[in-house]
């Protein structure tokens, strides 16, 4: 049996993957992460990148006659884009080349009479799984099987595939519960991912990683874990965890970038960032010059020149000339979070320069977060990147070192079946 492996914490980790199933004639359930942005005027989808990542998996298991039953989110409770999956299927449709058919219902009658209709190379799309009141609820995935939905769809399915990678670090029924009750194994998505993230765990030294977006809490924990288990040599900072480290490190960088920073995460953070910056010192390089954003015109100041009353929106050239040759030194760089505010052109320097170095440096890359994913993207320069990761969460997480619900079971279903 060939099995996909990564390794953490010096252990070695099985899960099975596609290759290990005959799907021939078989109903297959597939559990994908599709959650897409959707223009809220009109609830088309505006960005399909999601829906393509996971056509691999789908497509493969079409072409080997499975009878394909495909289950996905979109939104959440109370959220403007919690809606239907009507405009998903038709997405997948155009995308795979052959119809998805939409079914209004997750486990109910007509979700069951339309699985018992299907035929070889046939596939249709289950509502959005969180109508269902229990798909938020978060439990051990043994609870999670005694669900509902888990246990009326486990009896009309035979194999269940999660390619939701994006998804991997919740345990929710969908993600969690089919792979105790049902074979379960990873989707070419999930594969590619848990391969091109696991040479981030035991990389090619030296190691850097550059920090940037909002998510402060999720950087830190990162960087404790990395340096803690010497996976990582260096962290560059930048975007709101750049100034964090400023804020933690003595400089007053004004009320205005310190309130953000405290709404977007909290006052405790700032002291955080002290106690890494005492821990680790050297080992964390802090941006020495910035683009602050004066009325939407960009003005480049040093650190020396702090406070200002505009909001900090860019890394200055200085820290990206450093950043850059730190970058290209390396063997492994992994990249979240971007370190501007790239989605205006006038801040967006940074985060390009930065993408560049990744892309003509010699070193293992690796780049994750939905906002520096879609920065790459939308500079063309994805392609020069060695991994894009689809997940922001679960990205973080498997590079912290965090046990993944999703792959945790995988592992365990490999085992039991």
């Amino acid at each position: 049996m060939s099995c996909g492996s990564y390794r953490e914490r010096g252990e070695k980790m099985k899960f099975k993957t596609l290759d290990d199933v005959d799907v021939r004639g078989k109903k297959v359930l597939v559990r994908v992460d599709i959650n897409s942005p959707l223009d809220p005027e009109t609830g088309e989808i505006l960005d399909d990148t999601r829906i393509r990542e996971c056509s691999r998996t789908l497509k493969e298991l079409l072409d080997k006659g499975a009878k394909l039953v495909i289950l996905a989110h979109q939104g959440r409770p109370g959220s403007e884009d919690f809606t239907t999956l009507e405009r998903h299927s038709k997405k997948l449709s155009e995308v795979l080349g052959r119809e998805v058919k939409y079914v209004d219902d997750v486990f109910g009658s007509r979700a069951k009479e339309a699985i018992g209709e299907l035929k070889e190379g046939e596939a249709i799309l289950l509502e959005n799984v969180r109508f269902y009141s229990e798909e938020v609820l978060k439990r051990p995935a043994e609870e999670q099987a005694n669900t509902h939905m888990v246990r009326e769809l486990s009896k009309v399915v035979d194999i269940y595939v999660n390619d939701a990678f994006a998804a991997a670090h919740r345990s929710q029924p969908s993600l969690v519960g089919f792979g105790v009750a049902l074979p379960a194994v990873a989707g070419r998505l999930m594969e590619r991912e848990l391969r091109g993230l696991g040479k981030a765990l035991k990389p090619e030294r030296p190691c850097v990683y550059l920090l940037g977006g909002a998510k402060i809490e999720d950087s830190f924990s990162l960087i404790e874990n990395v340096f803690a288990k010497g996976t990582a040599d260096m962290v560059l900072s930048g975007g709101l965890v750049g100034q964090a480290f400023l804020s933690a490190s003595g400089y007053d960088i004004g009320k205005v970038n310190l309130d953000f920073i405290i709404k977007k995460s909290s006052e405790e953070q700032i002291e955080r960032a002290k106690k890494l910056l005492s821990d680790y010192g050297e080992k964390i390089k802090l941006p020495v010059d910035l683009v602050i954003d004066e009325e939407g015109n960009p003005r480049e100041i040093t650190i020396d020149q702090l406070p200002v009353e505009s909001r900090i929106s860019d890394i200055g050239h200085r820290t990206v000339e450093e950043f850059s040759k730190l970058i290209k030194e390396a063997k492994t760089v992994v990249a979240n979070g971007p370190v501007g505010v790239f989605e205006k052109p006038e801040f967006a320097e940074g985060t390009r320069k930065l993408l560049q170095a990744m892309g003509e440096s010699d070193a293992f890359t690796i780049i994750g977060g939905g906002h520096m994913v879609a920065a790459a993207k939308e500079m063309g320069l994805a392609d020069k990147i060695d991994h894009v990761s689809t997940g922001g969460g679960a990205c973080l997480r498997f590079l912290s070192g965090e046990k993944l619900p999703v792959v945790e079971v995988l592992e365990r279903s490999a085992e039991k079946w």
